[in-house]
């Protein structure tokens, strides 16, 4: 039986969520850190941040209260609004993302406090996931919550990518960049941290900004960040320019590093990531006949540039048949960035901005399908997830002289694909393993001269 390209684009990226969703794969890690005859017994406190970390909280309350039966459970976890999940013993806090607000910096303060009351022998779980960096929002002295909105949204408008934004903020916080671990071995506590990665490479350290890992970044890479992007006392706050020179210079402790965990009970582990979702995707289009070719989940830059190297790729394949016959998928993950103009707002996200950039780039492939999605569910500034496009939505477009370039010159992919119907919209997914991408060229396409 025939299936359609929508249908095809759609539940392929349903595979990709689907083996990262928390309820899987937050008990499989407890199970393995936690066998047989060593469950936590006492209190075992629970804390995180992050777009799928509320999920992570109650597929961990699952577990425990069938497995945990001496456990003393309690925490609070840090969410982006719409992201709660329903929890016993965990208190959800939902805060500001991508750029943070009070209840971020209020819930971060407790959960410092919590994880400061904690004695030796106890047990501090930290489920972390992508977006934690902006909702873990706890100031050094003498910053402000302000000061650090204007550094973020500074930041989000260079078009820096989220791993130099990320340098920069853990060095403003006092809770990123390793502090929860330095505050929980201090204390004697054991602690073992849960990760969904949503950055390339997956580092601990740069998951959320790693909270509780070593950070390889210094003050000395956080200067040099801001100057690469112009970012000076014109746009950046007084006191953030001289925290950062403080630490340059020394006179304020360097984030936890490598030398800091030696014989430490610290643990960090990656249980869900970028790759492992694009595998899935890849078995699931290959039943429906395609053959897939995994491009990589690391590739970030400029979404429309992006999209252009997609688009040339897909040229390649079509007409001089590299990586053999049709059908194929060219599947890939990563986080590009969007650099917005000077008085230009937009309307939509990295993900639908790079499909636009390669509906705009391929008249001459008619044929093909596509669809790129946050696996988060949000893109960017709407409530879409991402968008998609067939054969048949290149057809309306041209019906309803809908001019791709226009769109993409205001940065308004969503209204593009809105006009069209072809957003991805699957609300708060609780999960969050970086973008998603897919193009699917069907057997006799070929690009026309």
């Amino acid at each position: 039986m025939a299936h359609s390209e929508e249908k095809i684009l759609k539940d392929t990226f349903a595979a990709a969520l689907a083996v990262a969703e928390p309820k899987h794969i937050v008990p499989e890690c407890l199970a393995r850190i936690f066998p047989a005859g060593s469950e936590p017994k006492g209190r075992c406190l629970v804390i995180g941040a992050g777009k799928a970390s509320a999920a992570m909280a109650t597929a961990l309350e699952s577990h425990a209260a069938s497995h945990w039966p001496d456990a003393q459970l309690e925490g609070i976890v840090l969410t982006r609004y719409g992201h709660a999940s329903p929890t016993k013993y965990i208190t959800i806090v939902e805060a500001g993302h991508p750029v943070p607000d009070q209840a971020g910096m209020d819930g971060a303060a407790q959960m410092m406090r919590r994880v400061g009351e904690l004695k030796a022998g106890d047990i501090l779980i930290a489920l972390v996931s992508g977006g934690g960096s902006s909702l873990l929002t706890l100031p050094q002295a003498g910053i402000t919550i302000g000061d650090m909105r204007q550094t973020t949204e500074a930041l989000l408008r260079s078009g820096a990518p989220i791993e130099e934004m990320n340098i920069v903020r853990k060095h403003l916080s006092a809770i990123l960049g390793g502090n929860v671990a330095r505050l929980a071995i201090a204390r004697g506590a054991r602690v073992e941290a849960l990760l969904i990665s949503d950055v390339t490479g997956d580092s601990p350290a740069d998951i959320a900004s790693g909270p509780c890992a070593a950070d390889y970044s210094t003050y000395e890479d956080a200067c040099a960040i801001l100057a690469k992007y112009n970012l000076g006392s014109d746009l950046i706050p007084a006191s953030v320019l001289a925290h950062l020179e403080k630490g340059r210079n020394g006179l304020i402790p360097e984030t936890l590093k490598e030398l800091d965990l030696v014989n430490q009970p610290v643990r960090n582990h990656v249980i869900a990531t970028a790759h492992r979702s694009l595998e899935a995707a890849a078995e699931c289009v290959r039943q429906f006949g395609y053959t897939p070719f995994i491009l990589g989940d690391t590739i970030t830059g400029e979404a429309k540039d992006v999209a252009l190297v997609h688009a040339g790729l897909a040229r390649e394949a079509l007409t001089h048949g590299q990586w053999g016959a049709l059908p194929m998928a060219l599947i890939s993950g990563g986080e590009c960035t969007v650099t917005l103009p000077a008085g230009v707002k937009g309307r939509g996200g990295r993900c639908s901005e790079f499909l636009l950039s390669l509906f705009a780039a391929t008249p001459d492939l008619g044929g093909i399908a596509a669809l790129a999605a946050d696996t988060d569910g949000i893109d960017g500034s709407e409530k879409n997830a991402g968008a998609w496009f067939t054969p048949a939505t290149r057809k309306r477009a041209r019906d309803e002289h809908k001019r791709a370039g226009q769109y993409l010159a205001a940065h308004d992919c969503y209204g593009f694909f809105s006009e069209l119907d072809a957003l991805v919209q699957t609300g708060p997914t609780l999960t969050n393993v970086n973008d998603f991408r897919i193009i699917l060229l069907p057997a006799g396409l070929r690009a026309k001269p």
